[in-house]
């Protein structure tokens, strides 16, 4: 086999950002193979450097031809960007794996998250999308309950930690927490109300049925993935004043009764799932446990006394990692792993 189907050529567009940063992080503890890293970013740091394992990579500007000689690329810099070059990626021979919204709801792009549906990868034509952070956190806990009993509805209320919006958004939280501390003004530029020691709507766009876009992601993105356009589903979704980790509280009504105890020993075999609580010390996931961990904890599942065959799951999980950046990396290895002979069509 050559070598590059094993170790391909790998490019990162949107190197600079709170997801490319974990994405450079995760090639390494992660030991993913590849012969070649070359990244790219916006024009205002094209020819700065950044430190990669032993070496410096000096980042370059993304062009429509930029694609020739690279297998895979790993898009983490906004629909925007994946609409325009994506398309001269995939023209390359080049597998897209994006993050941005840009392709989550074209039928013929794959929307994957590898734990959950991996078969879907079969259909790729050379762009692979990843879902929204807090579709991904709650996936991973229902998915699993889903499979053995079939979800009717989902009530999720969201809690979304500033790395959401990227690295200048949790600058902006920091900086407005100290100047909150020290009584002295400050002027937001991320968000348009005032973050530290506050919280508020989603700020993506408010759409004419009174959701904001963030909330109708995880309906379609959730439908899409689990297969099931039958299921209802109602998100609230809130920015709240923590730096990393979304945290989801998630009412599910189910077809017929789960119990407590059916639904912990399902998700304490999930894989990438843990479970963490103590009833004793009434303590359960928060955003702090979830820090740089690959995987997402639950905790504190009961059964909701106000309807039937309904329980209420707590959910916590990194935005940057397996909300985004570790999601990308495991297609990778995914499509690796499946089908290697593909990797190097970009020579071709």
């Amino acid at each position: 086999m050559n070598p590059l189907q094993v170790n391909p050529r790998i490019a990162i567009v949107g190197a600079t950002g709170a997801v490319g940063d974990e994405l450079l992080k995760l090639l390494i503890s992660r030991r993913f193979p590849f012969s070649a890293l070359r990244c790219f970013a916006s024009e205002k740091s094209v020819g700065k450097t950044l430190h990669f394992d032993s070496q410096e990579i000096v980042i370059e500007k993304l062009e429509k031809n930029s694609f020739i000689d690279i297998d895979i690329a790993l898009f983490t810099a906004g629909s925007s960007v994946a609409k325009q070059y994506a398309p001269f990626a995939k023209e390359s021979g080049c597998i897209v794996i994006d993050n941005s919204s840009a392709f989550r709801g074209d039928d013929s792009v794959p929307l994957l998250i590898p734990e959950i549906n991996a078969h879907a990868l079969e259909k790729h034509q050379n762009i692979i999308a990843s879902p929204n952070c807090t579709t991904t956190i709650m996936l991973l806990a229902l998915a699993p309950l889903h499979r053995l009993f079939p979800i009717k509805r989902i009530v999720a209320a969201t809690y979304q930690a500033a790395s959401g919006a990227g690295k200048k958004a949790m600058s902006e939280l920091e900086e407005a927490s100290k100047a909150y501390l020290e009584n002295r003004p400050f002027s937001p530029t991320v968000f348009p109300f005032p973050y530290a020691f506050n919280l508020f709507a989603h700020t993506s766009p408010l759409l004419p049925n009174g959701y904001v876009e963030e909330e109708m992601k995880m309906v379609r993105e959730t439908r899409k993935i689990l297969e099931d356009e039958s299921i209802q589903i109602h998100a609230t979704c809130i920015r709240v004043p923590v730096l990393r980790t979304h945290s989801e509280a998630l009412n599910v009504e189910f077809h017929e009764r789960v119990t407590v105890e059916q639904a912990y020993e399902i998700l304490s075999c999930a894989p990438g799932v843990k479970i963490l609580e103590n009833r004793e010390q009434n303590r359960f996931p928060m955003p702090i446990d979830a820090i740089e961990q690959n995987d997402i904890y639950c905790g504190r599942i009961r059964e909701d006394q106000s309807q039937k065959n309904t329980l209420d799951i707590w959910v916590v999980g990194d935005q940057l990692l397996k909300g985004a950046a570790l999601n990308m990396i495991q297609i990778a290895e995914l499509i690796l792993a499946a089908k290697p002979v593909e990797i190097g069509a970009a020579q071709q």
